[in-house]
């Protein structure tokens, strides 16, 4: 619900907006599209981020042992390396869930569907563009993620550091949480005026007319028409989703990959206390 807000308030138009505001946005979607309005495009991330996921850290974690020393400038460069790879994944998916999301824009029914499902709009948009339409934005999402990912990796390894997230500290998951959504957060926030760029150009052509002719053509009328605040279009209902969400990507992998090197680094404070019989709880006689 949170990216369909994000995406509706990025790409609306300057001179004919519809939302005010996110809380506007959230309660105009429910009245006008009913409640699933929000979800429209759910399909393509589901399917999508289970790969994107995988590729992310286990490209991350391949290159770390790769460059072999763990320091936040080699944490950067296997994030940044890990982000330009998922591109390949993550710039379709995306084009398939924002073409769905800005299907019947304030319509609840009656209308023409383009698309059934995100499947069928790539399906759509490869008939017609070829893979160059499928890849739309294509530019736009690597220089997005590249650097992102680099941020994101590093942000989080200096939180846990400074936390001291080991095995044995206490309030272990906590840490471990809160180091992952400010990672999240403070990755969405040096890359989002990028973000406005993409989603509008992958937005761009829905009904057959297109609007920009490049990126450069996209950010010279984005600036012209709406001033550098354009940039910020759509960024408070993704800070609010970036928190929770990275939060429990982060604490996930690394609990687990705790869990996988055995016993030595299990977190201590998930373990059960051991039970003390009536003989152990005597005090000693000395």
């Amino acid at each position: 619900p949170f990216d369909t807000v994000k995406v509706r308030l990025q790409v609306q138009s300057a001179d004919k907006p519809l939302y005010r505001g996110t809380f506007h946005c959230f309660q105009s979607i429910i009245r006008q599209e009913s409640v699933f309005g929000l979800y429209k495009g759910i399909g393509s991330p589901i399917m999508g981020l289970t790969f994107i996921n995988a590729i992310v850290f286990g490209v991350q974690g391949n290159t770390m042992r790769w460059l072999g020393e763990d320091t936040p400038r080699n944490q950067f460069l296997a994030g940044a390396t890990a982000g330009a790879i998922q591109t390949v994944v993550c710039c379709p998916m995306e084009l398939a869930k924002t073409r769905m999301q800005m299907q019947g824009t304030g319509v609840k029914t009656g209308y023409k569907k383009m698309y059934k499902n995100s499947f069928d709009c790539l399906l759509r948009i490869y008939k017609h563009e070829g893979l160059r339409g499928v890849n739309r934005g294509m530019v736009t999402t690597l220089v997005r993620e590249t650097p992102a990912f680099g941020v994101y990796f590093l942000s989080y390894d200096l939180l846990t550091r400074s936390l001291g997230c080991e095995p044995d500290a206490r309030f272990l998951i906590p840490k471990l949480l809160f180091a992952g959504g400010m990672a999240g957060v403070t990755c969405w926030v040096c890359n989002y005026p990028v973000d406005v760029i993409k989603s509008r150009l992958q937005a761009d052509g829905v009904g057959g007319v297109n609007q920009y002719s490049s990126i450069a053509d996209c950010i010279r009328q984005s600036v012209r028409k709406e001033g550098y605040m354009v940039f910020t279009r759509g960024l408070t209902p993704t800070l609010l989703r970036a928190f929770p969400v990275n939060a429990a990507t982060f604490a996930t992998v690394t609990l687990f990959l705790m869990y996988a090197q055995g016993e030595d680094r299990r977190p201590k404070d998930c373990e059960p206390a051991p039970i003390q019989t009536e003989d152990q709880t005597r005090p000693t006689n000395l």
